[in-house]
């Protein structure tokens, strides 16, 4: 009977020093402190002068391979190249990040790598036209340079987000994101107006056939300068923990920190937000990748009565629009200007996203607004009149830049969050790569033979993937630490 009485509390002593040693392991966990406004502020600067870059990217693109001689049926497949190089490098970016430390941080480094190859692909990019090349050596150097441009642009983007997973508290999070979206939308205005700044000033809005315009080239020198040095400020201002207090603030053990786990691995046990926010994210991204790819030619018909020629290309006609004529280099530069109408939209919307209690309330409004937005642009041929169409369309923008970060990084843990976060890009990636390949397949399925393709339809079915994924979102469940 003694043998037996000591059998019994043996697995009771042992279960009672695990529970102590558990509760020893949770004492050690410290709790983020509060950080004050502008330290919030100077963890996301940087991310005005990179998006300042994007900005410049996604409003310019499908005009500068327009004006090089791309059709518009495979004007999509020009936007396959970012999201592929995104979907790449930005969870190599993040395991890389969370193995690295160097006098200079953990994110840092690759935040300034990735803003110098930026800087430099910034300045060859809008100059494919001006090298003396054949249309096609021409387009294949455009088709490098985006690439590049892109690869480097995610690689700067991404160390934002994960510095403010790695320092900030969850009670933090929500303000931190929204100071993200905020300046995040400031780059955008600026980036998407330089083009019709430079016109009004009197910079050349036209340029040979092939060859872009001198006001976007300005655009891109000046959106390069502005990169580097929002960058080198972030750099030297902020101080990220070394890994002795991270793993405190994480309650990383050391078991954790040896252990070794393949991104398959994780990705099996990511938490439930990971796969459910990633479902919205991608009716999201697909509707977002349909405006960058045809809002130019959506406007430049549909409000600025742009000509159509015939253009044949390898025995093939088609009618296009006249990308050489006032009225599409108009239309190209009122894009950029209604793109900053949305990242006004946006900045706005993003100051009342926080004080919605119910994050899934406002992420889905968010997105029905947005929805309405696109597809009010079926009906509007005023210029002016589209300002609410897009006002709509940045609140849904908004909401995307900022909640699914927050959702995300309060239900990790920190062991693995900056492989989490490139992995979660995925989400952002792959509906892009969708909607870039089947893109001229859909526009093909509008089109009447001897008309110019009606790109405005696809504004409409990017308006019908926002008001879906809103739907989505009450399949969302916000977890604390559940990875």
């Amino acid at each position: 009977m003694d043998n037996s009485s000591n059998l019994t509390s043996l697995p009771t002593e042992e279960g009672q020093g695990e529970k102590a040693q558990t509760s020893q392991e949770s004492q050690k966990l410290k709790h983020r402190p509060d950080l004050n406004f502008w330290k919030l502020w100077n963890i996301s600067f940087g991310f005005f002068g990179v998006q300042i870059a994007y900005a410049l990217q996604s409003a310019n693109i499908s005009r500068i391979f327009s004006t090089l001689g791309a059709d518009p049926h495979n004007l999509s497949y020009f936007w396959i190249l970012p999201p592929l190089a995104g979907i790449i490098v930005q969870p190599i970016v993040g395991a890389a990040s969370d193995k690295t430390w160097t006098r200079f941080g953990r994110r840092i480094p690759y935040l300034f790598v990735g803003s110098l190859i930026a800087v430099l692909v910034m300045c060859l990019l809008p100059n494919a036209g001006s090298f003396g090349m054949v249309v096609s050596t021409a387009m294949i150097f455009g088709l490098f340079s985006l690439m590049l441009l892109d690869t480097s642009i995610n690689m700067a983007m991404q160390p934002f987000k994960m510095m403010v997973g790695d320092m900030v508290n969850e009670k933090q999070k929500g303000l931190a994101y929204s100071i993200q979206s905020f300046l995040c939308n400031a780059g955008s205005l600026v980036g998407y107006l330089f083009p019709f700044v430079f016109t009004w000033i009197g910079i050349s809005n036209i340029a040979p056939k092939g060859v872009v315009p001198d006001s976007v080239i300005y655009s891109f020198y000046i959106g390069a300068a502005i990169l580097i040095l929002c960058v080198i400020y972030t750099s030297f201002k902020v101080k990220e923990m070394p890994p002795a207090e991270y793993a405190e603030y994480h309650g990383i053990t050391e078991k954790e920190k040896t252990e070794k786990s393949n991104m398959i691995q994780l990705l099996i046990k990511a938490p439930k937000a990971f796969w459910t926010v990633g479902l919205v994210q991608f009716f999201c991204w697909f509707a977002f990748m349909f405006m960058w790819t045809y809002t130019n030619g959506s406007v430049a018909a549909n409000v600025f009565g742009t000509p159509a020629i015939e253009n044949v290309v390898n025995g093939v006609s088609r009618v296009v629009l006249d990308t050489k004529s006032v009225q599409y280099q108009s239309a190209a530069d009122w894009v950029g200007v209604l793109f900053a109408v949305q990242a006004i939209g946006s900045v706005v919307w993003a100051i009342f996203i926080p004080v919605f209690k119910n994050r899934k309330f406002i992420y889905a409004l968010s997105l029905v607004l947005g929805g309405i937005g696109f597809i009010s642009t079926y009906f509007i041929h005023d210029q002016y009149l589209l300002f609410a169409s897009f006002i709509l369309i940045g609140c849904a923008w908004a909401a995307i830049l900022a909640l699914p970060f927050t959702i995300l990084t309060n239900a990790l843990s920190g062991s693995h969050m900056g492989t989490y976060l490139g992995l979660f890009n995925g989400t952002i990636c792959i509906p892009q790569i969708v909607a870039a390949s089947l893109g001229g397949s859909i526009l093909g399925i509008f089109t009447t033979k001897g008309v110019f393709p009606p790109e405005i339809n696809m504004l409409v079915i990017a308006g019908i993937m926002l008001i879906i994924g809103a739907i989505c979102v009450f399949l969302v469940k916000e977890t604390k630490g559940e990875e």
